[in-house]
């Protein structure tokens, strides 16, 4: 049986020694030696490059899997990518770390393109985290202090900023940029991908992947120091939210990951929220984040007491009643929440729509009643949301 549509590229070593027999046959009539071989090849490839612990992480999640349905490449060009000879793959590994691609969405809206729904995509990245360990290793301070904050503004601000972004691209063309974590699942999330695994090997994080919808193609990620986000509002509305960002981008896409694995905690925030930066906390403490807020009460979007506006993730976990009630009024800058200061989502859910049914029956009197209560317990007492 022939089938000419064999992925040379899928068998970066065995290919050369039988090259015939991969372009001309599926590996269903290949003899069980030469099948063997290749996995061989294909191990011996992986190892070469990324270590034996890497090699078996790596092979574990395709060890099911036709060969002629597994792509393997080491590339940072989406082209490449684009340009394989089947139309669909399994899955697809590539050995080259995401820090060097020279346009990361593209590449992974590339992968997804090549992916059918429940294909997987597996990588590796050095995150910020690992790489800041390694530079402080590497010299005596304080050198290796200037030079982690010098690598910091080079590799991580510069192509941030619009004024930097052209030059940084021109002196390195995007090889070795500085990622988070966050940023890392983020662009994965937004690119139509699930992460259904992660693990630190050799001090790269290598992830696997699987196509869950098609990219979102989405053009304004929350980069700068003043981001919009969108949250429901009255009649059910979105609405864009103004505040300072306290978290690293592409951070939006990932709650209900973060949800899934963390759940929530006291105050109803999410547990083990490693998208929060260390200098979000900080705004986050004094409420500096959500000053931008009083934009949305100005044009009538928002009002200063009343319950918070909720992203669809959040909102979808209250009840049906309280959802329907919500969308009643405009959310507020100042929410019920520091007037009762409730610890689990029952309660904040039970604080909220006991203030709604008060506010419905008299609006002004119960926000001046909440206000002194917010006050009391903020001002007086030192409250803080947990």
């Amino acid at each position: 049986m022939i089938n000419r549509n064999i992925s040379v590229e899928a068998y970066p070593i065995w290919s050369k020694k039988y090259k015939v027999l991969t372009s001309l046959i599926s590996s269903d009539t290949i003899p069980y030696a030469l099948r063997v071989k290749s996995k061989v090849a294909i191990r011996g490839t992986i190892a070469k490059k990324l270590g034996n612990k890497a090699c078996d992480y790596i092979t574990s999640y395709i060890q099911n899997y036709k060969l002629f349905n597994v792509r393997i490449c080491n590339t940072r060009k989406e082209n490449d990518i684009i340009s394989g000879h089947l139309d669909t793959y399994k899955a697809i590994i590539n050995l080259k770390k995401v820090n060097d691609y020279r346009r990361i969405n593209k590449f992974f809206e590339a992968v997804n393109e090549k992916l059918p729904i429940d294909g997987i995509f597996i990588n590796r990245v050095e995150i910020y985290d690992t790489r800041k360990e390694r530079i402080l290793k590497k010299l005596p301070k304080p050198l290796n202090r200037i030079h982690h904050f010098l690598d910091y503004i080079f590799h991580r601000v510069m192509p941030k900023l619009k004024l930097t972004s052209a030059l940084y691209f021109n002196i390195t063309d995007g090889y070795d940029r500085v990622l988070t974590k966050t940023e890392l699942l983020g662009r994965l999330y937004s690119c139509g991908f699930d992460i259904i695994d992660e693990k630190i090997i050799d001090e790269h994080l290598y992830f696997v992947a699987k196509k869950r919808k098609t990219p979102s193609y989405d053009m304004n990620p929350t980069y700068g120091p003043l981001i919009s986000l969108r949250r429901v509002g009255k009649n059910g509305k979105q609405i864009n939210v103004y505040k300072f960002r306290t978290m690293y981008p592409y951070s939006e896409y990932l709650q209900q990951y973060i949800f899934e694995k963390n759940n929530l905690r006291k105050g109803g925030k999410l547990n083990g929220d490693f998208r929060i930066s260390n200098l979000g906390k900080l705004l986050r403490k004094y409420w500096i984040d959500e000053l931008p807020m009083i934009f949305n009460c100005i044009i009538g979007d928002m009002k200063i007491i009343g319950v918070r506006p909720l992203s669809n993730q959040y909102f979808n976990l209250y009840t049906k009643e309280l959802r329907e009630k919500r969308t009643k009024f405009k959310p507020g800058l100042i929410p019920p929440f520091y007037a009762d200061m409730p610890e689990t989502l029952d309660e904040i859910m039970e604080s909220e729509l006991n203030y709604l049914n008060e506010y419905e029956k008299n609006p002004l009197l119960t926000d001046i009643r909440y206000t002194y209560k917010i006050f009391k317990n903020i001002i007086v007492k030192g409250k803080r949301s947990l």
